[in-house]
């Protein structure tokens, strides 16, 4: 096995790559709206991409949001690209010095034509920064091949048949690429190595944080299998996850092709010969084939000869090779699946009418078939796409591009793209790194994991482990933000709710991604002007994640977690002394604390408690 890692993280700049506009997400209603039909071009040699081919053949209208506080003309392709951001330059070239990568002279933009329309130009900006630089993990030395900086991509908010819609906040957001060699030989590695990098680029403090804002792309490939791109990893914890079952479905692959080539099935026996199966399913019970007929379209179907109980194969979890051959239909003939023999009789289609099918296809005993039922030319496109891909799995692994799924599973996404989509940018000029401007970022270069973590040790008194865990997160500038404007929450709190607190929470499911900086700090602060308690924080943290728009505040009245009065404290402890007089105070402690639920300060309430309890021994 060999994996080759591209990890995207976004730059924390002040605007985006080619314009003036904020690098932030729109919580604004899209005020402009506009669509365009994207086409291929040529590359210098005359040839087209065959993924640009693919996404042309959807045949897709793109729709684009903007608003003008996040989205210029530049964004919309009516007015030319800016000069490249001087800060995002000088931020990749810091990068790529901590990766020992020898940087470019000049760093050059070169457009890569892309017209799934996440860009409204019909390609992305990208360039080189450096090359050649090496990353130690472990005691292995790993080659960082290239650093590269580009603009990311539209944000997609909407998916039909027939079109798809992009919101164009995030397009133009710096985005920088950093490419490893395919050395990394087990999935474990490759979550270390991608942790690994991760480190070294929040070590700048100038990446954003968040959900979108970083991405892992994996190209994995297997003795005898094919390489395959898997885009659009987002958490760190799924990186080995996905190895793991890309290499798995790659030998389901090859055992696949080796059972085909036992039965002697060769190309030529599978045929696009499509037959027209309406009259036979005509009066089947099956809901989607009646819909289908009311719409005055048509059942299809095709022989797979020698594929009997091969389609219903697991590959990886949930997904079987009908289920690629699924996806492969929906893409080319826009269908909303297939039904392949292996898993008849169902879905309303009874054996009778499978033994019908099998008897009008002309079926043997090793035969499969595949029907779909929809317009006559979708059905068509959609049969033919399956007969493609069953003549590809007599060679074993296409090579293709995937998409991750959350649960680490993969699903087809386009065919892999080649190298006759890149072309020079002819709208912005080269930019020079001369060597004063790298020396002087070469002498200004951030601290790494070690010494920043000595630093925290000492500067604020947290144990080390608390101060390594600070460090490999998210939080460790805000962390640093928070305690030097406190005057009486103490640093150790403020780490171990940023880390552990956090990390509980991401266990539970909670979207502790979505908490933004400004959140953060305000729910601190509340506790800094006694507006809540300082255990209260999680519970207000966790709601904050499932509402990212609303504030601190809202979280203290919906959650009832404010402070209460000293009057009103007074009372509750009077009550439970009265109710459960004689205790001890550890037992009416628990109660009056389970009952205040955090609003309230423990050190008032044993001095309350003790006062009652005193109160209470004296009436006695």
């Amino acid at each position: 096995m060999k994996v080759g890692l591209e990890v995207h993280r976004q730059l924390d700049t002040a605007h985006k790559l080619f314009c003036d506009c904020p690098t932030i997400l729109t919580t604004a209603p899209p005020t402009i709206r506009f669509q365009r039909r994207l086409r291929p071009t040529q590359s210098e040699l005359g040839q087209i991409d065959p993924a640009v081919l693919f996404e042309f053949h959807r045949g897709r209208t793109v729709i684009y949001e903007a608003d003008n506080d996040t989205s210029c003309l530049v964004e919309m392709d009516e007015e030319p690209p800016h000069p490249l951001n001087p800060e995002a330059v000088d931020v990749s070239l810091m990068i790529s010095l901590l990766f020992k990568a020898v940087t470019m002279d000049e760093v050059h933009i070169m457009r890569k034509v892309v017209i799934d329309g996440s860009n409204t130009t019909g390609f992305q900006r990208t360039s080189i920064i450096a090359l050649n630089g090496h990353l130690d993990v472990e005691g292995k030395r790993i080659p960082i091949q290239q650093v590269s900086l580009e603009e990311d991509a539209g944000r997609k908010v909407a998916e039909a048949k027939n079109s798809v819609t992009f919101q164009l906040d995030r397009l133009g957001v710096p985005l920088i690429e950093i490419t490893t060699g395919p050395v990394i030989q087990n999935p474990e590695d490759a979550s270390k190595i991608a942790l690994a990098i991760g480190r070294v680029l929040r070590a700048t403090r100038k990446v954003k944080r968040g959900l979108g804002t970083i991405r892992q792309d994996l190209n994995i490939s297997i003795a005898k299998g094919s390489l395959i791109e898997i885009k659009g990893v987002q958490e760190l914890e799924l990186v080995s996850k996905v190895v793991e079952l890309e290499v798995k479905r790659q030998l389901t692959l090859l055992e696949i092709r080796d059972e085909l080539h036992k039965r002697g099935v060769h190309a030529q026996d599978l045929e696009d010969h499509i037959i027209d199966l309406t009259e036979i399913l005509k009066s089947s019970k099956s809901k989607i084939i009646q819909s289908a007929l009311q719409k005055g379209g048509k059942v299809l179907g095709v022989r797979l000869t020698g594929f009997n109980n091969l389609l219903g194969r697991e590959l990886i979890p949930n997904v079987r090779f009908g289920t690629e051959m699924s996806k492969r239909a929906g893409f080319w003939g826009k269908v909303g699946g297939i039904f392949h023999s292996d898993e008849l009789p169902a879905y309303g289609i009874e054996k009778p009418e499978k033994e019908q099918v099998a008897l009008r296809l002309e079926c043997s005993q090793n035969d499969a078939f595949v029907i779909v039922c929809d317009d006559e030319k979708s059905g068509r496109d959609a049969l033919q796409a399956v007969s493609d891909r069953a003549r590809e799995a007599l060679v074993g692994v296409p090579e293709e591009t995937r998409t991750a799924n959350p649960d680490g599973t993969t699903s087809y996404m386009r065919p892999r793209p080649g190298a006759a989509r890149m072309y020079p940018e002819t709208d912005v000029p080269p930019v020079k790194v001369t060597p004063h401007r790298l020396e002087k970022i070469r002498s200004n270069l951030p601290k790494m994991q070690e010494e920043l973590t000595k630093e925290l040790t000492a500067r604020y008194g947290i144990g080390q482990k608390l101060a390594e865990q600070l460090v490999n997160s998210e939080y460790s500038s805000i962390f640093e933000e928070i305690v030097t404007s406190s005057k009486i929450t103490a640093p150790t709190y403020v780490a171990t709710i940023l880390t552990e607190s956090l990390k509980s929470l991401e266990r539970e499911k909670v979207p502790v991604a979505n908490l933004s900086e400004k959140q953060l700090k305000a729910a601190f602060d509340l506790v800094e002007k006694g507006k809540t308690a300082k255990e209260s924080v999680p519970e207000i943290l966790k709601w904050l994640a499932q509402h990212p728009e609303a504030d601190p505040q809202s979280a203290v009245q919906d959650l009832k977690l404010g402070m209460l009065s000293r009057t009103e404290l007074e009372e509750i402890i009077r009550k439970l002394v009265s109710e459960n007089w004689p205790a001890s105070m550890g037992k009416l402690t628990n109660l009056v604390m389970g009952e205040v639920r955090g609003r309230a300060d423990p050190k008032l309430v044993i001095e309350l408690l003790m006062h009652h309890a005193l109160a209470g021994s004296q009436n006695k």
